[in-house]
C-alpha cells in the first residue's frame, strides 16, 4: 500500500460523488490533465517512483485493489458488457494479477545492470546496460477488456520505474469510473492518475508531452493517437485490432477445434482484440466443421442464447448497429442471426458462403460473428494472409507439423499460435504486440519492463593506457593510422577499429 498522504474529506467526497456506479461518466478536462501531468512529472523528478521498495509496494497494492474489490470489477464489468462473472475473474482480474505476481518474483533481476563481454579495448573497463525509467507515461486502454488492457501495462509503467496516467475507454464507463475511484487510494496519488479523457480528445492529450504512449484500439484511433505524439516526438507502443485469419486444414481434429475456435470467437460477444476474425476452411471439412460449431454454441449457450448467463452484450448500440448491419450484408446464415436492438443483443452467428468482397471482410468484426471463408489447400490460404495487412493474431489447426511450419515461417503476424486461440496473448513470458497495420512494439511480463524502460549503455573506464590511447588524437599520423588498422584485425570477432581508442 502507498505510504502517500490520503486526499483530504473534501477530495474524497467529490471522488466518490463523480464515480458512485450508474453516473454518467465525467470528463477529465485538458486543464487538469495538465495539471496532473505537471504533477506526475515532479513526483518523478523528486525519485519517488524509482526505488525498488516503493516499486514492490505499488504492485502488491494493485493485487489488493483486485482481491479486495473483485465483486465490484464483476458488476462494472456486467453493467458495461453484460460480461459473466467468470469471464471477468479468469481473463481481467487473475490476468493482471498474475502479471503483478510475475513482475513482483522477478523485479530485482530485472532491475540489475546487464554486464556486456569485455574484449581487447575493454579489458579493465566495465561496460554495462543500465535499465532507466522513461519518466511519466500515458496508458490508453480499450474497451473490449477494459480492466486488464490497463492495468497490465501499468504493471510494466510500475516495474519499470516510470509514474503513470491511465485513460480507461469512454465505452465502459462504470468500470472506467471504478478505476477512477480504486487506484487513488491504492496506489501513490503523486505518481498514479486516472483521467476520463474522450477519444475525441485523446488527441490533445497526448500533445502535452509525455515520455511514452502505449495505446491499445483499433487502427483508426490508433493512428490519431500517433499522429498527434509525432508532433512532439514521443515515443510509442500501438497494439491495433484488425481481422486475425483462423486457417482450418483438412488434416485435423476438428471437434478440439470447434471448440476452441467457438470459445474465442463467441467469449465476450466476440469483442476481442484477438479473437479469430474469420476461417479459411478447407473445402473437405467444412461441412463437419460448421456442424461441430454448432454443436459447441448449443454446448456452450443453450438453445437460447439470450437466456445464457455465459453470453455478453454489445457495448453500445454504434457498436451493435455496425456488427448488425455487416451480418446481414455478407454470406449465409449457418446458425444465429438474431438480434434484439433493446438489448443490444447479437445471437452467436456463423457465416458460410462468404466472399472475400463481402462487407464483414472489409472491416474488423467486434461481435459474436465468424465467417467462414473455402480454399482448396494451405497455398490458397496463405497466399490469401499474405494479401491482407499484417494481422495482430494468426491461427492455425492442422496435425501436420509441416503445414504448421509453413503458416508460421510463410506469413507474417503480431502473434501466431497453432491449435488453439488467443492463449499466446495472455502469457507473461511471451512478448505480445503487432507488426506493420497491427502495430509496434510489445509488453507482458519482463517485455513490459522493456518497452517502459530505456537501455542506457555505460563504459565505466579509467584513465591508464593513455600511453597507447594517444593514437587517435590529432596530429594524424600516416604511422598511428597504421597501427589501429594493425589492431582491428587482430580479433576474429571483428571487434572492429576502436581497439586502441
Amino acid at each position: 500500500m502507498s505510504t502517500a498522504a490520503s486526499p483530504s474529506p473534501a477530495q474524497w467526497f467529490k471522488t466518490l460523488r463523480r464515480t458512485r456506479l450508474g453516473e454518467p461518466c465525467l470528463r477529465t478536462y485538458l486543464l487538469e490533465c495538465g495539471e496532473l501531468l505537471k504533477r506526475a512529472k515532479a513526483a518523478f523528478q523528486a525519485g519517488r517512483p524509482i526505488k525498488e521498495s516503493f516499486r514492490l509496494a505499488q504492485l502488491e497494492a494493485v493485487v489488493q485493489m483486485l482481491v479486495e474489490h473483485e465483486c465490484d470489477f464483476v458488476e462494472a464489468l456486467g453493467r458495461d458488457l453484460h460480461k459473466p462473472r467468470f469471464e471477468t475473474v479468469v481473463s481481467e482480474l487473475i490476468l493482471v494479477k498474475n502479471e503483478a505476481l510475475h513482475a513482483i518474483n522477478n523485479l530485482k533481476k530485472w532491475m540489475q545492470p546487464q554486464h556486456v563481454e569485455r574484449n581487447l579495448s575493454t579489458t579493465l573497463d566495465e561496460c554495462v546496460v543500465v535499465n532507466e525509467p522513461l519518466g511519466v507515461v500515458f496508458i490508453v486502454g480499450a474497451w473490449s477488456s477494459p480492466v486488464q488492457l490497463c492495468l497490465v501495462p501499468l504493471v510494466g509503467a510500475i516495474a519499470a520505474g516510470n509514474c503513470a496516467i491511465i485513460n480507461p475507454s469512454e465505452h465502459t464507463p462504470h468500470t472506467a469510473e471504478l478505476l477512477h475511484r480504486l487506484i487513488p487510494s491504492y496506489l501513490d496519488n503523486e505518481c498514479f492518475h486516472v483521467i476520463l479523457a474522450g477519444m475525441n480528445n485523446l488527441a490533445d492529450v497526448v500533445e502535452l508531452k509525455f515520455d511514452h504512449v502505449f495505446f491499445i484500439g483499433n487502427r483508426e484511433e490508433g493512428s490519431r493517437v500517433a499522429q498527434a505524439a509525432a508532433r512532439t516526438l514521443t515515443p510509442i507502443t500501438l497494439v491495433l485490432s484488425g481481422k486475425n485469419p483462423c486457417y482450418v486444414d483438412q488434416q485435423c481434429d476438428i471437434s478440439t477445434a470447434a471448440q476452441r475456435i467457438a470459445w474465442a470467437r463467441f467469449h465476450n460477444a466476440g469483442q476481442s482484440l484477438v479473437a479469430p476474425d474469420y476461417i479459411l476452411c478447407h473445402v473437405d471439412v467444412k461441412a463437419r466443421l460448421v456442424h461441430a460449431l454448432k454443436c459447441c454454441l448449443l454446448q456452450f449457450y443453450g438453445t437460447d442464447p439470450q437466456e445464457s448467463r455465459s453470453f455478453g452484450r454489445m457495448v453500445n448500440l454504434e457498436s451493435f448497429n455496425r456488427t448488425r448491419d455487416l451480418l446481414w450484408r455478407s454470406g449465409k446464415l449457418a446458425v444465429g442471426g438474431q438480434v434484439i436492438e433493446a438489448q443490444k443483443y447479437i445471437a452467436p452467428t456463423i457465416l458460410t458462403e462468404v466472399m472475400e468482397s463481402d462487407p464483414i471482410m472489409q472491416h474488423e468484426v467486434f461481435g459474436p460473428v465468424l465467417p467462414i471463408l473455402d480454399i482448396n489447400n494451405v497455398d490458397d490460404a496463405i497466399a490469401f494472409i499474405n494479401k491482407q495487412e499484417k494481422p495482430l493474431c494468426l491461427y492455425a489447426y492442422s496435425s501436420n507439423s509441416k503445414v504448421i511450419s509453413r503458416l508460421m515461417s510463410e506469413t507474417s503476424s503480431g502473434s501466431f499460435c497453432s491449435n488453439d486461440s488467443i492463449l499466446q496473448s495472455l502469457m507473461v513470458v511471451l512478448p505480445f504486440g503487432g507488426v506493420g497495420a497491427s502495430g509496434m512494439g510489445s509488453y507482458h511480463g519482463r517485455n513490459s519492463f522493456d518497452t517502459f524502460s530505456h537501455r542506457k549503455s555505460c563504459l565505466l573506464r579509467g584513465t591508464r593506457f593513455e600511453c597507447v590511447t594517444y593514437l587517435r588524437y590529432p596530429p594524424y599520423e600516416d604511422r598511428n593510422l597504421s597501427l589501429m588498422t594493425w589492431a582491428s584485425t587482430l580479433s576474429q570477432k571483428s571487434q572492429g577499429w576502436c581497439q586502441l581508442l
